[in-house]
């Protein structure tokens, strides 16, 4: 029976030209069976209906549903049945082959699929982190070569901040540092500073806050002055530093009697007086000859452990709000400087009618001689002066550290300041 199955195989693929086309349309009509079997085909009959036949004749949905009402619904169903087994065996007998194959194929595809998909995820995520590995590589280098430049510029500069520190100007400073000694028979030049003047680094110059390099540098002038803008500054501190004629050869500028001011303006031809805004303003650890507070509205006054020769501390009740300097994104940076010597300090606000704005204004270990220290024209949120010493050694009969009644505090906290014999300190 197998051998004449076979051969019926091969000669209907020998008169087709294909056995696999041949299979593929057995299986085909066996499905088309399988549709006859569990739907129902009368819809799409009904459309295509009524039929004209060569004689004229029509084929009609009334004539098909007599004829299939003729046949009864299990005679259909066996018919159906029939008709797909034996063309859908006689399919899978040419094609049994392939689709064995094609099967079994299939087979390996599923089973491989889970590992196919882990594969890959692990593939990617390799990739990835080689890349990530290069770009941290990258990362690394840049910073590893930023950190050596700055270094590098350190070790160059450290020769001049080390005469700055010693007391010395900017400009003998450099001119120890490009002048030439001679060493056996030669001329050696010691190291060379290229760079501009910087607040930083404690050069003095006319600063626009909150430029780092100043505005106006005068040759010969010594001293460190702030003017603020309409933009606020975050923070500015200025500490470490002598003031005034502390250091051999220094004097104060033509006319000047205050080696620390720090004050709004009074009144200019056609312009409104301008004060200083500050949030939290620090005045510690300092040796002044005289120390004023002036003109100053706060919300909170802190006098804590000053000594001066002799003292007169009078502010008055007042009702000035509590304050913060903002300014978002843009509010300037800090302007800080530690170390250095000048001949004055003088930070005001403009004078063209527009208040200056500080966040934190905190001037610490300020060594003056030869001038006053003198707070004025101010509206600050909470002002702390702690820890000075002030005097000239001229008795207590004289006040050296005077807070005047013209300043005003909704809370004031004065604990703790004492009079004692303080002289001005000795020209270094």
């Amino acid at each position: 029976m197998r051998k004449w199955l076979q051969k019926i195989f091969n000669w209907t693929a020998i008169a087709t030209g294909s056995r696999r086309t041949v299979g593929t349309l057995a299986l085909l009509i066996g499905l088309g069976g399988l549709v006859v079997l569990f739907l129902n085909p009368m819809p799409l009959i009904a459309s295509l209906l009524p039929i004209q036949l060569m004689d004229g004749s029509y084929i009609t949905q009334t004539s098909v549903q007599t004829l299939l009402n003729s046949v009864s619904q299990a005679s259909v169903l066996a018919l159906n049945a029939s008709i797909m087994t034996l063309v859908g065996l006689f399919g899978i007998g040419l094609l049994s082959k392939g689709i064995y194959t094609n099967l079994k194929a299939l087979g390996r595809g599923l089973k491989a699929s889970p590992r196919t998909i882990i594969n890959a995820s692990i593939r990617l995520y390799n990739r990835v982190n080689v890349w990530r590995d290069w770009l941290l590589a990258k990362i690394d280098f840049l910073q590893t070569e930023s950190m050596k430049w700055k270094r590098t510029f350190q070790i160059m500069k450290s020769p001049y901040s080390l005469l700055r520190m010693m007391g010395f100007s900017p400009n003998m400073a450099v001119s120890f540092l490009i002048a030439g000694s001679a060493v056996g028979g030669g001329v050696v030049v010691n190291e060379t500073v290229f760079a501009e003047r910087s607040f930083s680094r404690g050069d003095s110059g006319v600063y626009s806050a909150p430029r780092d390099v100043p505005t106006t540098y005068v040759e010969g002038t010594n001293t460190l002055r702030i003017d603020l803008g309409a933009t606020p500054v975050r923070e500015i501190t200025i500490e470490n530093v002598s003031v005034g004629t502390v250091f051999t050869g220094s004097a104060l500028p033509s006319g000047e009697a205050n080696v620390v001011q720090v004050s709004g303006n009074p009144a200019a031809s056609g312009f409104n007086a301008t004060r200083l805004e500050v949030g939290h303003l620090i005045f510690e650890n300092s040796r002044c000859k005289k120390l004023t507070l002036t003109d100053i509205q706060a919300h909170t006054l802190i006098v804590v452990g000053n000594a001066s020769d002799g003292q007169s501390l009078a502010p008055s009740p007042g009702t000035s709000r509590m304050r913060a300097i903002g300014g978002g994104h843009q509010q300037a940076d800090a302007m800080v400087t530690s170390g250095g010597t000048y001949d004055r300090i003088w930070i005001q606000a403009p004078n063209s009618g527009i208040n200056g704005k500080i966040g934190t204004l905190k001037l610490s270990n300020l060594y003056t001689k030869g001038g006053d220290c003198v707070l004025s024209k101010m509206n600050v949120g909470t002002m702390e002066i702690l820890l000075n010493e002030v005097g000239m050694g001229d008795g207590f009969s004289t006040k050296e550290f005077t807070i005047s009644t013209s300043v005003t505090a909704a809370n004031i906290s004065i604990t703790d300041n004492v009079e004692v014999t303080i002289a001005e300190p000795a020209t270094s």
